[in-house]
Parts: C-alpha cells; sequence; structure tokens
C-alpha cells in the first residue's frame, strides 16, 4: 500500500498521536492479495460483477479486548474489473472516475450484535458525494489473521450518479457491494 495513503487511512481512523489510545490499540493493515470487494449490477438485459483486490484497508484493534475499534476503506475506481474492458471504461467514465478516483468508507463505531454479527456506522464517499452509511458484516479469526465480509447496496442516485443505460434502457439504480478483507494481528 503506498505510504501515502496509509497516512491518510491512519489520519481518517484518527489515530497517530491521539489521547488515550492504549498499548492495547493496533493498527492492522489489509492484505491486497486476499481481500477484494465485488459491485454486481442489474441491466434489463443482462447482470454483472466487477471485482478489485486493490483494497487498502486499515482497522484499529483492541487486542486485550479483542474487538474491532474503527476501520478505514478505500479502493480506487479504477482497478475495478468486469471482465469487459469497454464496460469497464464506461463505468470510469459515468463514475468521473479522474475526478473522483476512490471510493472510502470510514467507520468510527463498531459494535458487536447478539447474533454476533458487527456493525461500522461511519460514512461513505463515492463521486465526491459523503453520505452516513451502518455496514454490517462478520469476523472471523483463524490463525492469527481477523477476516470481515459484509455486503450492502447504495443507490447511484443518492451519490448524484446518473444510472447508464444500454439500448435506450437504464441499469438498476442499486448497485450491491459484497466485501472480504483479511488483516493480520
Amino acid at each position: 500500500m503506498p505510504a501515502k495513503l496509509v497516512l491518510v487511512l491512519l489520519a481518517l481512523l484518527g489515530m497517530g498521536s491521539r489521547p488515550g489510545v492504549t498499548p492495547a490499540l493496533k493498527k492492522l493493515v489489509a492484505d491486497k492479495k486476499t481481500s477484494s470487494v465485488t459491485y454486481t449490477m442489474h441491466h434489463p438485459l443482462h447482470t454483472w460483477d466487477g471485482v478489485s483486490h486493490d483494497v487498502n484497508g486499515a482497522l484499529l484493534y483492541d487486542e486485550t479486548a479483542s474487538t474491532i475499534q474503527s476501520i478505514a476503506i478505500a479502493i480506487k475506481i479504477a482497478s475495478f474489473d468486469s471482465g469487459d474492458a469497454n464496460r469497464d471504461s464506461h463505468a470510469l467514465e459515468v463514475l468521473d472516475g479522474i475526478r473522483y478516483p476512490n471510493v472510502t468508507f470510514v467507520g468510527q463505531h463498531v459494535q458487536s450484535g447478539p447474533d454476533g454479527t458487527l456493525t461500522a456506522t461511519g460514512k461513505l464517499t463515492f463521486h465526491g458525494v459523503t453520505r452516513p452509511q451502518t455496514l454490517a458484516f462478520t469476523r472471523k479469526d483463524e490463525n492469527n489473521r481477523l477476516i470481515v465480509n459484509g455486503a450492502f447496496d447504495i443507490s447511484m442516485t443518492d451519490f448524484g450518479v446518473e444510472q447508464p443505460s444500454l439500448l435506450g434502457m437504464k441499469a438498476d439504480d442499486t448497485i450491491k457491494l459484497k466485501f472480504t478483507a483479511l488483516f493480520t494481528r
């Protein structure tokens, strides 16, 4: 992960010389080899997925309590691959990927639910628009690794994105996202 992006993610998490940060809190960085974000879109004529393995993520982990305190994720729009270069190029154009190159989520409040599901309340920035977002995800501990998995939907129109169209028919407004991020403790 580029050093500059790590610094931005750490700043978003509020780490650094933060008062009250105890030695039990540890920064964990997502492993790009095994982390991914996938989007699914639907058009009346077909459905497709795009995958990014360029997941830049960090979380603040409390080793004593074995809890996630906060999380920050950044993904480059240009890193998604749908298997169709023309579609990916058009997506960059529709999403204005030069002007708004990243999608980010910063969750400062992570809570455990009674069923073991975690929720992170924070802000999602997409296409230059920042909105409150709560993500639900699961956590799995495996061989000194922490794996988080989740899914959520976003509305393109909520973020000022015009729905792409083909043959006069627009794609659905909803983009379905699912993510897996692996962190080594």
